[in-house]
């Protein structure tokens, strides 16, 4: 008896110490990207933490309560490169009894944000730390290396000219954002084999915009260029940053059939989806955010205004001549699931300026269609059938706002 009255006692001051609910993370995710840089602390339960900041040098310091050593935390050091843009090093160890500091030693001073995000499909509990700079501007970070050339300064090149030189000839420029659906804590889709939905739309996107780079008078944004999560919201923030003219989200989805196959356009719908099949495609694609992980505390007034715009008629039948355009070619490519361009509530669509498409390239699912997704020859059948629809839609409805210019040669 006195025995077990002791075992009892030992266990109660276990569980008043906390040392008996010390839990080891099941995984660590590191996540760079232009825009943030993201750690994902995943476990079986919610982590206990406090975070604070120290400069000279910028650290950003975060406590772990009740969170031992393990093989996931050691290994979180391991995955930072050095082209990190914010983190220079990555320092654990234990602070106090019951307590793991996690010490990032920073390249600059940010703007942290920490959350918790509850269990969702294949991820357990997740503490989320980004990584933002101080100053953001969304215009910046959504590729501004691929700039036009600008129209010469009056009173500069005219000093070099003959006494009457021929007046340069200058066209539009038409900018395309191509975003690569999913991204990052956010897979997308994972096929009969394997296959990752977001690494495949990251392979079409870079080959979509070599393409469109090619063209005259084109050029192509990356609203993602890297394995890393963008929100849906911010992916309509970039495009409009850049001033796109049209803005062309890939996927290549999955469905419950295997057998399920074939290509398929989507626009936006005002007033409800198309079919059953695309309501619920929508319904999976905006949910986007709950996987890849947004904290919901923050506010996009950007985003505010952006959606509470609805006057998007003349936008959305754009779109649809954009995405019949599309289609048609897409077409000669890939069966189509369905000959026409079908409509949905995409939250990935809703700028209310910019003709916008959602291009889903296959199914996933199926493995002939996963087969042919990873196969580079397909995949480039498959954007110069995209480039040479886009090409056809802008030969028939010309654009004529003077946002770009580029001299013809």
């Amino acid at each position: 008896m006195l025995h077990a009255l002791l075992k009892i006692f030992l266990l109660c001051g276990l569980l008043a110490s906390g040392w008996a609910q010390a839990l080891q993370l099941s995984a660590t995710r590191l996540w760079p990207s232009p825009d943030y840089t993201r750690i994902t602390l995943e476990a079986a339960q919610p982590v206990a933490h406090k975070y604070f900041a120290l400069s000279n040098p910028e650290r950003l310091v975060i406590d772990l309560e009740g969170v031992e050593a393990g093989a996931a935390l050691d290994a979180l050091g391991g995955q930072l490169s050095a082209e990190d843009p914010y983190i220079g090093a990555i320092r654990v160890g234990t602070n106090r009894p019951g307590v793991m500091r996690l010490v990032l030693d920073l390249k600059a001073a940010v703007k942290p944000s920490v959350f918790q995000l509850p269990p969702l499909g294949q991820y357990g509990h997740r503490l989320v730390v980004d990584l933002y700079p101080v100053q953001t501007d969304p215009a910046q970070t959504a590729d501004t290396a691929a700039n036009p050339v600008a129209p010469p300064q009056p009173g500069v090149a005219e000093q070099a000219r003959p006494a009457k030189p021929a007046a340069p000839q200058y066209a539009r420029l038409i900018t395309v954002a191509i975003d690569a659906g999913h991204g990052g804590e956010d897979p997308g889709a994972i096929g009969a084999n394997g296959s990752h939905e977001k690494n495949i739309t990251l392979a079409l996107a870079k080959k979509l915009k070599q393409k469109i780079d090619a063209q005259e008078n084109m050029r192509a944004v990356l609203i993602r260029d890297g394995d890393y999560f963008v929100p849906l919201a911010q992916r309509v923030t970039k495009a409009r940053a850049v001033k796109a003219d049209l803005f062309m989200s890939i996927h290549a989805d999955a469905f419950i059939k295997p057998h399920a196959r074939g290509s398929s356009v989507f626009a936006l719908s005002e007033h409800g989806a198309t079919s059953v099949a695309a309501r619920w495609l929508a319904k999976k694609e905006n949910e986007a955010d709950l996987v890849g992980g947004i904290n919901i505390d923050v506010k996009d007034p950007f985003l505010k205004r952006t959606l509470i715009d609805l006057s998007q008629t003349a936008t959305i039948n754009d779109s649809l001549k954009l995405g019949r355009a599309v289609l048609k070619e897409i077409g000669g490519v890939n069966t189509l699931h369905k000959a026409h361009v079908e409509q949905a509530g995409f939250a990935v669509l809703k700028a209310p300026d910019i003709p916008s498409i959602l291009i889903e390239t296959a199914f996933i699912s199926n493995p002939e269609e996963e087969k042919r997704l990873n196969d580079s020859a397909y995949q480039d059948r498959l954007v110069d059938a995209i480039v040479v629809g886009v090409k056809d839609y802008f030969d028939k409805h010309p654009l004529t706002a003077p946002s770009r210019l580029t001299r013809n040669p």
